[in-house]
């Protein structure tokens, strides 16, 4: 951490170069880490209130603002991320209610939600699905403007997927404003540490009507857990250019590079279904000793919009993804009958180049339908995804070692292991789609919200493997599903309103349809998600608070399971489903004190599904769904002490979950305390000191039988410079 700035104050110069200096914990890990839960800072004054009133991209494309939206919108601006601390995409999740995640290494990034988890839940790029779970591998969050979270069936706005959810990640942008430099330094323990800069401003004059923003940051990663280091690199750079007073284009490019270790869990005592462990490999990491999880992503966006006249604009976005992915892990551990040993088994050499290319038309008028205030928003989407994996593995046992006493070998010395360079199969996903959106203001008080979405989707795929009846040599499926939603807004005073709204999402039986196989797709249909919520948005004492409310019931149908006649056989009648209310406020109690806080309550059940067993199908109708909480609540506490000094505090509680399917696994609940302490050395520069789990909780972030255990007892230091 050598990096200089431009320093004008004494105080400023000393605190980074303590900054560089800064210790790491203690390499006997008396402590535990969560990287999906961040220990959050409460926002303080005006920002405790939720942003209700920021126009939301995810919610619509209508321009309207969250409160104006009829469904339930969560906005993580940048102010919160600031405040939170948060490192990545997926610890900016815990800003919204009732949401988990984990960085699994397998599963990329895995949120739960109203009831659904991973691929249930869409997670965009600025609007962009990738259409795939392991592209949501949490990556620095430097890069983020913000992040928007929509509750619910949305596949209506950004085709399929999204039965639990929507989340958007929104990046940095060049905007119309003079130079501004951003600058963090932050230290942490494990050896953690960040260097970051972001720059925005005119170019060629300020009258020149261009404008260029760069951001860049660097991550090292110590890691909790034995053998988990790694670094990250990340750089958004964008062009704004105003070619005439109607006319705008910005060129975004975006690179994203991490290289790390990864943790796949820790194995529990025989019998699994009790979840216990042995304390002595709370930190210890079973995997090769080189094993790693590479990857190198490049997004590039052309943006252009042409304001046709006040009423109408137009939008073309045309992007270009590419992504490269390499792993060299053994992946699974397991306890022997005794409970002695470790036994180590699943190796796996995976390579995966996955890319996208495609383009969004889009119109946005607003106008009169028989006298009434009306907008339209139109769309054309095209895209294509293409995605070929090389795995190479062996399931057989690697080694039986000491649970404690180890030495791990290379990942290349595992006899019979050979590099990934064998390709499995080319999937292919054409999408077309029609969309249009539409809100209308009946009366003063009364508005509708409706939207329709129709889409044609096509997937082939070429094996390249050894070809039978269940792995063809190509094959292909069509769908068309048509999604939709339509609410009724009732604003009964000002800044007060009440909303009721139907939604509809359509998602594959099983899998992911970028890397399908023939035996998930079949001849079968898209499962249907429908949900119904109800829910208010308002402020209250004065203004100085806002708060929502929302209750939904979610059905999802078509699930593939096995055949009670035939277990070997999979069929998509199976049914999942869910209801909950969620509650959210923000205060401002006094000039100094603000408090914020949120509440979720799911009950989530498979309705229909069968389990194969050996060779019978077991039932598992009545069951909670595995990752999923009853209950998340987070609270913020912020106090202004001086004008200078801040103290902030958080509190989250997650109830426990089921490990399996069976619900015969369950995994307690937690509740972790996060704290900061801030101090304004000058106009510019602000130091805090944040602690994360401050309980040292024992807590599980994911997982079943090899689950991973979250983050321990951590401090960071960070200076963050914006002049």
């Amino acid at each position: 951490m050598q990096q200089k700035h431009p320093a004008p104050l004494p105080i400023r110069r000393a605190c980074w170069l303590a900054l560089a200096g800064l210790f790491a914990a203690p390499a006997g890990h008396a402590q535990t880490t969560l990287p999906a839960i961040t220990i959050t800072a409460a926002e303080t004054g005006a920002g405790a209130r939720l942003p209700l009133d920021d126009v939301a991209r995810t919610g619509t494309r209508l321009g309207l603002t969250a409160r104006q939206t009829a469904a339930t919108i969560n906005i993580v601006d940048r102010d919160a991320i600031e405040a939170s601390g948060a490192r990545d995409t997926l610890e900016t999740l815990q800003g919204a209610p009732g949401i988990i995640a984990d960085a699994t290494p397998g599963g990329g990034g895995n949120v739960s939600m109203r009831g659904f988890s991973s691929s249930q839940i869409t997670q965009l790029f600025n609007g962009l699905d990738v259409a795939y779970i392991i592209a949501a591998h949490p990556v620095d969050s430097w890069l983020l403007d913000r992040v928007e979270v929509l509750g619910g069936a949305s596949s209506f706005l950004f085709g399929q997927g999204a039965v639990g959810g929507a989340v958007n990640y929104i990046s940095k942008l060049a905007t119309r404003q003079p130079l501004q430099q951003d600058s963090l330094l932050r230290a942490a323990s494990f050896g953690d540490y960040q260097v970051a800069h972001d720059v925005n401003g005119a170019i060629g004059g300020a009258d020149s009507g261009h404008y260029a923003r760069v951001a860049v940051s660097h991550q090292g990663i110590g890691g909790y857990v034995d053998r988990t280091d790694g670094r990250s690199f990340v750089l958004s750079a964008s062009w704004l250019a105003d070619l005439t007073p109607r006319l705008s284009h910005t060129l975004a490019y975006e690179y994203q590079a991490k290289d790390h270790q990864p943790y796949w869990g820790t194995p529990l005592l025989n019998p699994t279904t009790d979840a216990r462990f042995n304390p002595d490999t709370r930190f210890k990491n079973y995997n090769a000793a080189d094993g790693a999880y590479e990857q190198t992503v490049q997004w590039l966006r052309s943006l252009l919009e042409f304001r046709v006249s006040d009423q109408t604009t137009l939008s073309n976005t045309l992007y270009f993804y590419d992504a490269e992915r390499d792993y060299r892990n053994v992946e699974t551990y397991r306890f022997n009958a005794a409970n002695s040993a470790v036994i180590r088994s699943a190796t796996l050499a995976q390579k995966h180049g996955q890319s996208i290319v495609g383009d969004r038309v889009e119109a946005v008028h607003k106008g009169e339908i028989l006298g009434l205030p009306t907008t339209w928003s139109f769309g054309v989407d095209l895209s294509r995804n293409t995605q070929t994996r090389y795995p190479t593995s062996l399931a057989a046992v690697v080694s039986t070692v000491d649970p404690v006493n180890f030495a791990p070998e290379n990942f290349f010395q595992i006899p019979g292991v050979t590099p990934a360079t064998n390709p499995d199969r080319d999937n292919r996903v054409w999408t077309r789609a029609l969309y249009a959106e539409n809100h209308t203001k009946l009366t003063s008080a009364w508005s509708l919200l409706s939207g329709l979405r129709a889409e044609h989707i096509k997937v082939d795929a070429v094996n390249h493997r050894a070809v039978n009846a269940a792995n063809p040599a190509y094959f292909q499926r069509h769908w068309n599903p048509v999604t939709g939603r339509l609410g009724l807004m009732y604003e009964f005073s000002p800044g007060a309103n009440a909303y009721v709204t139907g939604s509809t999402a359509a998602d594959p039986p099983s899998g992911i349809l970028s890397t399908a196989n023939f035996g998930s797709v079949q001849d079968w249909d898209l499962t249907s998600g429908r949900q119904v919520e109800v829910g208010s948005k308002f402020d209250f004492l004065d203004g100085r608070g806002n708060a929502t409310v929302a209750a939904y019931k979610i059905v999802r149908k078509n699930l593939a399971m096995p055949d009670p006649a035939n277990p070997a056989v999979s069929i998509p009648v199976g049914q999942q489903s869910s209801r909950g209310i969620e509650l959210q406020a923000g205060i401002r109690l006094s000039p100094a004190w603000s408090l914020r806080g949120d509440l979720a309550l799911v009950d989530a059940r498979y309705d229909t599904f069968m389990q194969t067993v050996g060779v019978v199908a077991v039932s598992r109708a009545g069951n909670t769904p595995t990752y999923v909480p009853d209950r998340v609540a987070n609270l913020h506490l912020g106090w202004n002490i001086t004008p200078a000094w801040t103290v902030a505090a958080e509190l989250r509680n997650v109830s426990a979950r089921w490990g399996n399917v069976e619900n015969t696994q369950r995994f307690p609940g937690y509740t972790l305390l996060g704290a900061s302490l801030s101090w304004k050395l000058d106009r510019s520069s602000t130091l805090v000191l944040r602690g994360r789990n401050l309980g040292d909780e024992f807590y599980v972030a994911s997982g079943s039988t090899q689950p991973r255990i979250g983050e321990p007892r951590a401090f960071e230091l960070s200076l963050r410079s914006t002049y």
